[in-house]
């Protein structure tokens, strides 16, 4: 039984989200693709210590996808052996993908944003990233108004019942 709760509380869920994205950039199509990633940095993001929030993805020139700018904090028991907080970091999908994702972006002016970094049931890091076609501010005016709205309706329905 102790082993059980043990194991329980070492797999915590890591659900680092990047909600600015959904904001900044109308989503087209989703993805999840695995990282490339040291031992120092994989123990990192298991104690929650990364962050997506400003980072992006993009092709080099032989067709690989790498997450450009995501910020994974140097593990604290790491010697010289440990991490760059901010390198470039391969992302693994199909080929199939890599090429519909590279011709989309390349063709239609799309990009490719980050959405939520998680550990699977496997225990490997995962990460869901998006095609998305940037937002003009008109769009992001009616989001927060339709906000505004739902949380008014939300408060005045609450009121009403109580």
């Amino acid at each position: 039984m102790y082993k059980i709760k043990a194991d329980l509380e070492l797999q915590k869920k890591i659900n680092i989200q990047n909600k600015k994205a959904r904001f900044e950039f109308e989503i087209l199509d989703n993805y999840v693709a695995g990282i490339q990633l040291t031992g120092t940095e994989i123990k990192s993001i298991r104690q929650s210590q990364a962050r997506i929030t400003e980072s992006f993805c993009e092709f080099n020139e032989r067709g690989e996808l790498f997450i450009v700018n995501m910020y994974i904090k140097e593990y604290m028991y790491g010697n010289h052996f440990n991490h760059k907080p901010k390198s470039e970091r391969r992302l693994l999908l199909n080929k199939r993908e890599l090429r519909s994702l590279k011709k989309d972006v390349e063709a239609k002016g799309n990009t490719i944003v980050p959405l939520k970094l998680f550990i699977n049931d496997r225990g490997f890091a995962k990460l869901e990233i998006a095609l998305a076609k940037g937002k003009q501010t008109h769009d992001k005016r009616n989001v927060i108004k339709d906000r505004d709205n739902k949380r008014d309706l939300a408060r005045i329905k609450k009121s009403f019942n109580a």
